[in-house]
C-alpha cells in the first residue's frame, strides 16, 4: 500500500465528570458545538476540524493510490453482476401497475407505472433527473388512492431531513405543497385530498404528526400528534386494508399505537392500547376486528392477539395465535379472507399463511442451509395474491407470485447475473460457534466448492449485533469478488439480533451487551479451528453499531485479525450516552443504558466503550469511514477514535480514516458511487489478509 505521514489530532485538554469520577478527553475539540447547522450545512464546519479531516483524507487518498488498479477492477467486476437496465415487478393497484427501473449507466432509479394490462408506461418520478449533481437520496414515493397525485421526499445534504413535493401525475409538474424537515413519508388519507407526515426536531427526532390538505399553505397543516417524550421516536403508516393510518410512538423496547380512520382523515386519533414499560405491539384490521402481535403476558417471541376496534384496550385481547417460545413472530399482514405472517424458526426464516375463515395453516419455506425469505402483499387488499422474495449466499433473488386460494406459485422473475453466475461453484454453509457461555451462535459461510480447508485462506468476517436486527444470508453481487479471489465470505449471527429468538436480542443488550462481542470473537475461533482461514488472516467488517462491534473486539482480541473495516462506527458509546442533546441518546437507552442517571450503567459502558478502551498495544490494520452530515453515528467518533488510536497504538500498521464531506450515514449516495466504496473496503481486506 502507498505510503503516507498520517496527520496527528492535536490534544486539547477537556475534562467530564459523572458519578465522581473524572476523565480527560483531549480530543473532544473535534466536536463542533454548531453539529446541528453542520447537518443542514457542511460549509459552516469549524475550520481547525475540517482541516484535520481533510488531512486524514489526504493520507486515506495516498495511502490507497497504489492499488487504483485493483479497486477499478473490483469495481468493474461487481458492476458486471448487475444488470443496469432492470424492472422490479409492478404491484396492480386498480386500474394501474407500478413499478420502479433502472437504466444502463444511470444512479438512481425511476418511479413507474402502466395501465393494468401493462399498456401506455408512464415515467412517474426520475431520480436520476431530480439528483442533479450532488448527494442525492430518495425518501421514497406514495401515489394517492385516486391515482391522480404521487407524493415523493429526497434529502440533498446526506442529514436525513427530507423535503415532500406532491407532484400531479396529469400534468407531471410539482404542486406547491412542499414540506421541509420531515422523515420522509407521507400517508394519504382515503379520500386523496390531504396526506400525513412526520416532521423531525433539531435533534433530529421525529416527534410531531401533520395532516396537509392539499393546495393549503403548510404553515395551517393540523397538528395530529406530539410525542412529547425525547425518549420515543414516531413512525406513521396504513394498515394493509386501507382503513387505518397508524401512529407508532416507539424506543426500543415500549410502543403505543393511535389510529385515525383514514375515511374520516380529519378525526382525531383514538389510542389503541396505553403505553407500559417493556410491551410493544403492532396493529392490522380485518373489517370491526384488530389483529394485533405482542409480546404482553410473557411471550417474548411475540403472540398474535385479536380484539374489537371498538373495545381496543388490552383487557379486551384474546389470543389468536399464542406464544411459542423459540418462534419468532417477525412480521404479518391481511388479505381478505388470510393472515400472512413471517416467523423466524432455529435462525431460518418462514412464512405461515393461515386461512381465516378454515384456521388451516400452509407454511412457505426452502431446503438450503442459509437463505433470506421476504414477503408483501401489495396494494390491494382484496386480491388472493401475495408475492415472496427468495435468496441464499449462492442463489440470484427469485421473485414469486402466490395465489392463496388455488395454492399455485409462479416464478416471476429470477435475478440476472450478466457476467454469469454458476450456484454449483459456490457452497454456502450453516455452522454453529461455541460462545463463552456455551450458547450456539449460528455463522453462515460462503467458498468456493474447491477451497481447501487447510487454514490458508483469508477471511471477512461480518458482523453487527444490535437492535433486534437480523443479517440476511441473501445473495450479493459484491461478495463474490472476493471468493473468487480464495477469500471466505462469513456472517456471525451474534446476540443483539434476532436470529434465534427474541431473547438472542435480550441477551446482547445492556447488561448483556458484551456477549455479542464475545459471539463473534467465538466465531473467529471456530472457523479458525475447522480450518476455513488462520489467527491474523480474518479482515472484520461492520458498520454503524457493527462498527461498535468492530472497535470493541480489536480492543480484546487484536491478535484474531489481520484487519478491521469499521463503517460510520458507534466507537464514542459512553460520551453519546452522556449527551441528552444528540439524535439518538434518549431513545437509545433501553438499548445501552442511561450513565447519566446509573453509575451501573455507566461502569458497564465504560467497560467496553471502544473509544475508552484503547490501550499501548498492537492493533491490525483499520480502515475507518465516516460521514460529516451523519445523524446517527456523529462524525467525530470515528475521527475521535482514529486520533487516540494513532496517538496510543505501538504497531506501524496502516491505520486510515475516510469522511465523506458531503455524506451521512449510508456513505454516498448513488449505486455506482455505493460500489465503490464496497471495492475500497474489498481491496483494504484482501492487502490486510495477505
Amino acid at each position: 500500500m502507498g505510503k503516507s505521514t498520517p496527520p496527528i489530532a492535536e490534544k486539547r485538554p477537556h475534562s467530564i465528570e459523572n458519578h465522581g469520577i473524572v476523565r480527560n478527553d483531549p480530543y473532544n475539540w473535534l466536536r463542533d458545538d454548531n453539529w446541528q447547522q453542520v447537518m443542514h450545512d457542511p460549509s459552516v464546519l469549524q475550520q481547525d476540524i475540517r482541516a484535520y479531516l481533510e488531512a486524514e483524507n489526504d493520507h486515506f487518498n495516498a495511502f490507497m493510490g497504489d492499488h487504483e488498479e485493483l479497486k477499478d477492477k473490483i469495481y468493474n467486476e461487481i458492476r458486471g453482476r448487475i444488470k443496469e437496465d432492470d424492472s422490479s415487478v409492478p404491484f396492480k393497484h386498480g386500474p394501474f401497475a407500478y413499478f420502479s427501473r433502472t437504466l444502463e449507466g444511470q444512479q438512481y432509479n425511476q418511479i413507474c407505472r402502466t395501465n393494468r394490462d401493462g399498456s401506455d408506461e408512464t415515467i412517474l418520478i426520475d431520480n436520476n433527473v431530480e439528483a442533479g449533481d450532488g448527494y442525492f437520496r430518495s425518501g421514497g414515493a406514495a401515489h394517492s388512492p385516486d391515482h391522480k397525485y404521487i407524493a415523493w421526499s429526497c434529502d440533498r445534504k446526506g442529514s436525513e431531513y427530507f423535503t415532500i413535493f406532491v407532484r400531479d401525475l396529469e400534468t407531471g409538474k410539482e404542486r406547491a405543497d412542499e414540506i421541509i424537515n420531515t422523515s420522509g413519508g407521507a400517508t394519504w388519507a382515503a379520500d386523496s385530498k390531504s396526506f400525513f407526515y412526520v416532521i423531525q426536531d433539531d435533534n433530529h427526532r421525529p416527534h410531531k404528526v401533520f395532516q396537509h390538505k392539499l393546495g393549503d399553505d403548510t404553515a395551517n397543516d393540523r397538528l395530529v400528534y406530539e410525542e412529547k417524550n425525547p425518549g420515543f421516536f414516531i413512525g406513521l403508516h396504513k394498515t394493509s386494508s386501507g382503513n387505518l393510518i397508524l401512529i407508532d410512538a416507539n424506543d426500543h423496547e415500549t410502543s403505543e399505537v393511535h389510529y385515525i380512520d383514514a375515511h374520516n382523515a380529519d378525526s382525531d386519533p383514538i389510542l389503541i392500547a396505553k403505553r407500559q414499560e417493556g410491551r410493544e405491539y403492532s396493529v392490522e384490521d380485518r373489517g370491526d376486528t384488530l389483529y394485533i402481535s405482542t409480546n404482553a403476558d410473557g411471550a417474548i417471541d411475540f403472540k398474535m392477539v385479536t380484539t374489537s376496534i371498538n373495545s381496543p384496550g388490552v383487557e379486551n385481547w384474546q389470543d389468536l395465535i399464542p406464544h411459542r417460545p423459540g418462534i419468532l413472530l417477525q412480521g404479518y399482514f391481511l388479505k381478505d379472507g388470510y393472515l400472512v405472517r413471517k416467523e423466524q424458526f432455529e435462525g431460518l426464516p418462514r412464512i405461515i399463511v393461515r386461512d381465516l375463515s378454515t384456521e388451516q395453516e400452509e407454511a412457505i419455506s426452502f431446503d438450503e442451509e442459509a437463505y433470506t425469505l421476504s414477503v408483501a402483499g401489495g396494494y390491494e387488499f382484496d386480491s388472493n395474491e401475495i408475492r415472496y422474495y427468495y435468496s441464499s449466499p449462492t442463489t440470484p433473488s427469485q421473485v414469486f407470485d402466490c395465489d392463496l386460494k388455488s395454492k399455485e406459485r409462479t416464478l416471476l422473475k429470477t435475478q440476472e447475473i450478466p457476467s454469469g453466475h454458476n450456484p454449483a461453484d459456490y457452497v454456502t454453509r450453516r455452522l454453529f460457534a461455541t460462545s463463552h457461555d456455551g450458547e450456539q451462535v449460528p455463522v453462515t459461510i460462503l467458498h468456493r466448492a474447491d477451497l481447501t480447508l487447510d487454514g490458508s485462506a483469508p477471511l471477512l468476517l461480518y458482523g453487527y449485533g444490535s437492535y433486534g436486527m437480523s443479517m440476511p444470508a441473501g445473495f450479493s453481487e459484491s461478495n463474490l469478488s472476493l471468493v473468487d479471489r480464495g477469500m471466505v465470505y462469513a456472517i456471525a449471527h451474534v446476540r443483539g439480533g434476532m436470529e434465534k429468538g427474541y431473547a438472542w436480542y435480550t441477551n446482547g443488550k445492556r447488561e448483556h451487551k458484551t456477549n455479542t462481542f464475545d459471539d463473534f470473537i467465538a466465531s473467529a475461533n471456530m472457523l479458525i479451528e475447522k480450518g476455513y482461514t488462520s489467527s491474523g488472516k480474518i479482515a472484520a467488517m461492520g458498520g454503524s453499531a457493527g462498527g461498535m462491534l468492530m472497535g470493541a473486539v480489536v480492543n480484546k482480541a487484536p491478535e484474531l485479525f489481520g484487519g478491521i473495516i469499521a463503517q460510520v462506527p458507534f466507537v464514542d458509546v459512553l460520551n453519546t450516552m452522556l449527551d441528552d442533546t444528540l439524535p439518538l441518546t434518549p431513545p437509545e437507552w433501553p438499548e445501552w443504558g442511561n450513565p447519566i442517571e446509573s453509575k451501573e450503567d455507566y461502569d458497564r459502558i465504560a467497560s467496553y466503550s471502544p473509544y475508552d478502551n484503547v490501550e499501548a498495544k498492537d492493533y491490525p490494520s483499520l480502515f475507518v469511514m465516516a460521514g460529516l452530515t451523519d445523524p446517527r453515528v456523529t462524525y467525530w467518533e470515528p475521527a475521535k477514535w482514529v486520533a487516540k488510536l494513532r496517538a496510543t497504538k505501538t504497531d506501524n500498521n496502516p491505520l486510515i480514516l475516510k469522511t465523506h464531506m458531503g455524506a451521512g450515514h449510508g456513505g454516498m449516495s448513488g449505486r455506482f458511487e455505493r460500489i465503490k466504496e464496497v471495492a475500497m473496503a474489498y481491496v483494504f481486506a484482501l492487502e490486510a489478509t495477505k
